[in-house]
């Protein structure tokens, strides 16, 4: 049963994803500096290898978080939210804007990226604990 919780929890944060990079795509391509073309769709963006990567990172996380929640006895939804959350504003998103210094890029990108990794922790933290 856990094998299949966690691939719940990450295909939840991966469509999650996918809608809010869709919301915020044209300040996200601003911010991360991509290239777009008349259309405005960015240039050489066909390659499915970069959603392929991010679904299985996503999937790293999920197992990791479900692991640690097991470990921890997070096993209700409010704990499994809260926990989440936490892990993605006190984990991830310092991480993403440490990157975002040191590679001399927009804050505006890393407070978009961080946003994402909060709400899509929360949700692997969620959907972790429905199961």
């Amino acid at each position: 049963m856990g094998f299949v919780s966690v691939i719940a929890a990450a295909t939840a944060a991966f469509a999650f994803g996918a809608a809010y990079y869709m919301a915020l795509s044209k300040p996200w391509m601003a911010a991360a500096g991509i290239e777009v073309g008349e259309d405005g769709r960015p240039v050489n963006g066909g390659s499915p290898t970069p959603y392929i990567v991010s679904f299985i990172c996503i999937v790293l996380v999920a197992g990791m978080m479900r692991h640690t929640f097991a470990l921890s006895g997070i096993n209700t939804l409010a704990k499994g939210l809260q926990s989440g959350l936490g892990v993605g504003l006190f984990f991830i998103t310092p991480w993403i804007f440490i990157n975002t210094g040191y590679s001399n890029r927009p804050w505006k990108l890393a407070v978009i990226d961080g946003g994402y990794a909060t709400a899509a922790a929360g949700i692997i933290g969620l959907v972790l604990t429905l199961f």
